[in-house]
């Protein structure tokens, strides 16, 4: 008896996850396989739409000498624009985007310098539905950093949408 239950819950845990594993495709829709957008394309993650706009590299510091932040390596802004598609408020978190570069390496928003940069709306922003706003997110990488993709999300716990770079 406790096989065959045993079993079950096996076989039930597997369909779960295997309709739960769906690819994501730009619209964020499932689908047969996953496409990765450029620069000024849309993709869908949630209840977010994002457009990532421009991606430059190379700056050594934001904001000025008195308030601001110097880079450990160089700072590379990537503009976006982010669009609640959903039917509620939704907050975007700089810390849930993540850049990768072109030797594989994973790279986390720099909160701190974000508030140096004027009009970053990207720290923490509640985007009310059929809302957008447009902002900058901010990466600190070593100076032979050359950014490949970008990684999208509308929480921390959402599958995420890829914006290829270069």
């Amino acid at each position: 008896m406790k096989r065959i239950s045993l079993a079950c819950l096996a076989l039930g845990l597997l369909v779960l996850v295997a309709a739960c594993s769906t690819e994501k495709t730009p619209s964020g829709g499932g689908g047969g396989g996953k496409k990765e957008a450029g620069l000024n394309q849309a993709v869908r993650d949630g209840k977010f739409e994002f457009v990532v706009k421009s991606v430059t590299c190379g700056k050594a510091q934001v904001g000025n000498s008195t308030l601001g932040k110097k880079a450990q390596g160089q700072f590379c802004l990537v503009a976006i624009t982010v669009k609640n598609i959903g039917n509620e408020a939704q907050s975007l978190f700089g810390d849930n985007q993540t850049l990768f570069d072109t030797k594989g390496r994973k790279f986390s928003a720099d909160t701190e310098a974000a508030i140096y940069v004027e009009d970053s709306k990207t720290l923490y922003e509640e985007i009310n539905p059929g809302n957008s706003i447009t902002g900058t997110l901010i990466y600190d990488v070593p100076k032979d950093a050359k950014p490949a993709k970008i990684e999208l999300h509308d929480s921390a716990f959402s599958g995420g949408v890829t914006v290829k770079l270069a």
